[in-house]
């Protein structure tokens, strides 16, 4: 009797392995479009207090890292010799130290063939030098999305930085889909 068990138990482990790989995340539809923004942010040290030096994904912008509740995933400064960086929320003494952390990784691809996130290598815990035309994939942590345990993506571009005025102009595609990896304007899939 034990025999005609085994085809039967092969096939479920069979259809259990094909649902397994359909979508390793289980998440839900996607269904906010991406868009591309543009933002002005101000050095963290010296900007006026009414002007945001920072950026969060799941705001959609520029945010003031003062402003009670705002979460972000880097803020821009100005270093003393005149170099200008981004500070990841951590290097801030900011964020948690257990789970996911926001994260910057460079990237030498054009801005328009960074189409999809990577998941790993986010620099969280160094500043991390910016100049025009660099360009970056960002990731929040797991706050966000806290519900599916998984962070939101973007990427940005450096359009100008100037140093009289203390600002830098970035653009940027965020998918505001939790989980959700890929970049391109307009999109609604994984």
């Amino acid at each position: 009797m034990a025999r005609p068990l085994r085809p039967l138990a092969l096939l479920a482990a069979v259809v259990l392995a094909a649902a397994a790989c359909s979508d390793p995340n289980d998440l839900p539809r996607a269904t906010i479009a991406n868009a591309l923004t543009t933002d002005t942010l101000w050095t963290l040290s010296t900007g006026p207090l009414t002007k945001p030096s920072a950026y969060s994904v799941e705001n959609g912008g520029a945010v003031r890292t003062w402003e009670v509740g705002s979460s972000f995933e880097f803020a821009y400064d100005v270093t003393a010799g005149g170099a200008s960086v981004l500070l990841p929320l951590r290097t801030l003494g900011l964020g948690s130290t257990t789970s996911l952390l926001p994260g910057l990784l460079r990237s030498t691809a054009t801005f328009d063939a960074m189409k999809k996130a990577p998941l790993n290598g986010y620099v969280t815990k160094d500043t991390v030098a910016v100049a025009v035309g660099d360009r970056f994939f960002l990731r929040t942590g797991i706050n966000s999305c806290s519900l599916y345990g998984v962070p939101l993506y973007a990427k940005l571009e450096v359009l100008a930085i100037d140093t009289a005025a203390r600002t830098m102009a970035v653009q940027v595609v965020a998918n505001k889909n939790c989980g959700y990896r890929f970049l391109t304007v307009d999109t609604t899939s994984s």
